[in-house]
């Protein structure tokens, strides 16, 4: 199992900007699906963005246009970059991993790897 660790949370203004980053502790190969969650206080996680292995991107409604995931294969890490960050975007976030059967999308991900979390505030 890839073990995972988040990074660059931080408090920030609204407007503001922050970059996520995920290291993982071996190389993402092949049919890797990898995806950034958010739980907000009080809240269920929700899934906000997500890689497939061909580089398509899925981001839920509530961010997108607005937030970014990539991936660095030469560092195994894998980012989130977020603008235009709001008060409801305060949360903890988190980074997930699943390794994907061949022509299976994120969609269908178990997410099996997932990190500590790093914490997201964003004040008005």
């Amino acid at each position: 199992q890839t073990q995972l660790e988040e990074s660059g949370g931080g408090s920030v203004q609204s407007g503001g900007s922050l970059r996520l980053s995920c290291a993982a502790s071996r190389a993402f190969g092949h049919d890797y699906c990898l995806g950034w969650f958010r739980q907000a206080p009080g809240k269920e996680r929700e899934g906000l963005a997500s890689l497939e292995d061909d580089g398509t991107e899925t981001y839920a409604a509530s961010v997108k246009g607005r937030f970014s995931i990539s991936r660095d294969n030469a560092k195994n890490t894998v980012y989130l970059e977020m603008n235009n960050l709001k008060p409801e975007d305060t949360g903890m976030y988190y980074c997930a991993a699943d390794l994907m059967p061949p022509g299976i999308t994120c969609g269908s991900a178990a997410w099996s790897s997932w990190g500590q979390g790093t914490q997201v505030t964003v004040s008005s």
